[in-house]
């Protein structure tokens, strides 16, 4: 199986996940028009729930990406498939028996974290899926292990179409029958976009156990202890940092109540933040989360093989592709927060304000990312953990105390987001530069690209206004301005050797080993 670079890697699923992505959003705007912030904020009550097990699961799949990386590198193949198998062995029955406690003790969860009633039926839909989340999360991190992303890819795709046809579908037909029953319907909808994808990958395992011969592994009982080794921190880690999302559900509505506001226009307003705001600034965190995947087999075979040389340099190009993905999204969200929620949600654009202080999160939050993946895969899995802690602590402190201020409300939620981010960045940023002596040259990696965004945003904006006083049309006069800074944007990051351009086209093409 042929192996992707770092760049090639991160391009494949970048692109996958974007699409993905913008699928997702046609599968919010039909379901904001028809359900609207109050069935979004009961359809999002119970998600981040569902996101802490996705959470809780997803060490086991990244320490499979992990350790069959190492064991490639070392041409020990006999392990591969055991470390398949054994997984799948761990993570079914621990998906099957979450799924059952969510589905035993749904109304006490909902009643104990003082949700509205009309999120149960969402809350129920969604706690049928951890029992696939496993499979499919254990297969991704099987191929991501291989080097080859490709199945990822496709398996986005196939689980974002599912997800889109099937819950908007299901929320139509039970739209009749009220809001929360059509909240369910669209949830639903991500269990079965998880079944198709599963399918995928099971389907092309197969081709693949057929095509390539595996050896027979002896040493079984050390691979036990080593994905329990790997995977217990990471997914520890995760969690910690869905724990901001699952507080936000929990903390949010409360502090709302607490602020003045009524139970309707507490969902309300909190299905703008996690429906619309979040939604819209998760678009260009899908280039992130595919860098990160990309970056831990990678990372880990030079580090086994100890190629310290090569090392740096894949530390070096990860944090540059952080802030080359994260800075200019941020400015592009934050100056064009009103035409784009008008663009995505048709004329709806109650939350673009949320959404321009919360794009202020979003270099900090793709840095933490990719620098925890760094240094998980550079076998650094308690450190990153403790500074996710911190500012999960900070984050859950700051929204306790800000978003029962009536003045400031849901925004107190934005606010302990970022500063909990800020403060998770510099310490992450600081163990790879101090503790494991990986130079890192920031003028290049954060202010050059800072440049172009800079003159990218501004390109944005005039270009917008110009078209829209000869248009009037807010659609047009966003699209172009979008096309416009993305052309701007590759200009500038070429001109100012960001990335030189003859690197690109040969990573890309693969002609450059990893």
């Amino acid at each position: 199986m042929k192996k992707q670079s770092l760049i090639k890697g991160t391009l494949i699923l970048g692109v996958a996940s974007i699409f993905a992505r913008f699928l997702g959003l046609f599968f919010r705007i039909p379901l904001q028009g028809l359900i609207g912030d109050e069935g979004m904020g009961y359809y999002q009550m119970s998600y981040p729930l569902y996101m802490m097990f996705v959470a809780v699961a997803s060490g086991i799949p990244i320490a499979v990406s992990k350790i069959i990386s190492e064991m490639n590198a070392k041409k020990d193949t006999g392990g591969i498939i055991y470390v398949l198998r054994l997984t799948l062995i761990i993570m079914i029955p621990i998906g099957g028996i979450f799924s059952m406690l969510l589905l035993l003790f749904s109304k006490e969860i909902i009643f104990g974290l003082k949700w509205n009633i009309k999120s149960y039926y969402a809350f129920t839909a969604v706690a049928i899926a951890p029992i696939f989340v496993v499979i499919l999360g254990t297969f991704r991190g099987f191929f991501q292990g291989l080097q080859d992303m490709r199945p990822t890819a496709v398996s986005q795709i196939i689980e974002q179409i599912g997800r889109v046809s099937f819950g908007v579908g299901l929320a139509v037909m039970l739209f009749p029958k009220g809001i929360e029953y059509a909240a369910g319907g669209a949830a639903l909808g991500t269990v079965i976009g998880a079944i198709f994808g599963t399918l995928y990958l099971i389907i092309k395992y197969a081709r693949i156990r057929r095509e390539i011969v595996f050896g027979k592994y002896k040493n079984k009982g050390n691979v036990m202890k080593k994905i329990i080794r790997v995977a217990v921190p990471i997914s520890f880690g995760a969690a910690v940092g869905t724990v901001m999302g699952l507080m936000d559900s929990i903390l949010v509505p409360q502090g709302l109540l607490r602020a003045g506001f009524n139970s309707r226009n507490a969902a309300i307003v909190y299905g703008q933040l996690t429906g619309k705001a979040a939604t819209l600034a998760n678009v260009p965190m899908a280039l992130s989360i595919a860098l990160c995947s990309s970056i831990v087999p990678i990372i880990s075979e030079a580090f086994v093989m100890n190629r310290r040389l090569e090392l740096s340099k894949k530390v070096e190009i990860a944090i540059k592709l952080s802030c080359v993905i994260s800075i200019p999204s941020a400015l592009g969200l934050f100056f064009m927060a009103h035409p784009i929620m008008n663009l995505v949600f048709q004329g709806d654009v109650g939350g673009f304000k949320i959404l321009k202080v919360l794009s202020i999160a979003i270099p900090f939050i793709v840095l933490c990312q990719s620098s925890t993946a760094l240094l998980q895969a550079m076998n650094r899995f308690f450190e990153p953990v403790l500074n996710l802690l911190i500012g999960c602590i900070i984050k859950v402190i700051l929204t306790y105390i800000l978003v029962p201020i009536p003045k400031i409300n849901i925004y107190g939620a934005v606010i302990g987001t970022i500063v909990g981010y800020v403060i998770v960045c510099i310490l992450n940023m600081n163990l790879l530069r101090k503790d494991l002596k990986m130079p890192i040259n920031y003028y290049k990696v954060t202010v050059k690209p800072g440049y172009a965004a800079a003159i990218m945003i501004f390109s944005v904006v005039f270009t917008y206004n110009y078209v829209y006083n000869n248009t009037v049309n807010n659609t047009i006069s966003t699209m172009i301005s979008i096309v416009v800074g993305i052309t701007v944007y590759a200009f500038f990051i070429v001109i100012f050797g960001v990335f030189k351009y003859s690197d690109i086209m040969r990573k890309v093409s693969g002609k450059f080993k990893h």
